[in-house]
């Protein structure tokens, strides 16, 4: 009986973790005041602003595996994409804002407290693919 109970709740809390809603108005907001550093559970990047960087970046974060975006535009300036991981589904939430002559790029996770260095390497991975692309 307690196997099965132990069983339950373990698929409870993936199914949790898979299908809970996201709250779009909690993930997609302005990042205020940013700088390339890395925390538990986040990651942030901000790099200089040129000519079609925003569209190139987009086009990047859409091209990553389990990855789309949730709210925003690049006309809009301010772009919020949920990434799953491959097994069990844990979302990841990346943005991407425009603020002047610089671009935020902002990677977090929302369950748990460590990231393990994946928002970071995911950020790094898009900025290198991108630059690659573009020289």
């Amino acid at each position: 009986m307690i196997w099965i109970i132990l069983v339950l709740a373990v698929v409870s809390g993936l199914a949790f973790v898979r299908l809970a809603p996201t709250d779009i108005e909690r993930w997609h907001k302005p990042l205020g005041n940013a700088e390339t550093a890395d925390g538990e559970g986040w990651s942030a990047r901000v790099v200089p602003a040129t000519s079609g960087l925003l569209s190139d970046l987009h086009q990047g974060m859409l091209a990553l595996p389990r990855t789309e975006l949730i709210a925003g535009s690049v006309g809009e300036g301010r772009l919020t994409y949920i990434t799953r991981s491959k097994l069990i589904g844990f979302p990841d939430f990346t943005t991407l804002e425009a603020d002047g002559q610089m671009i935020k790029l902002y990677g977090r996770l929302r369950f748990g407290k460590s990231d393990l260095g994946v928002n970071g390497k995911r950020l790094d991975t898009l900025l290198e693919t991108v630059r690659a692309k573009r020289s």
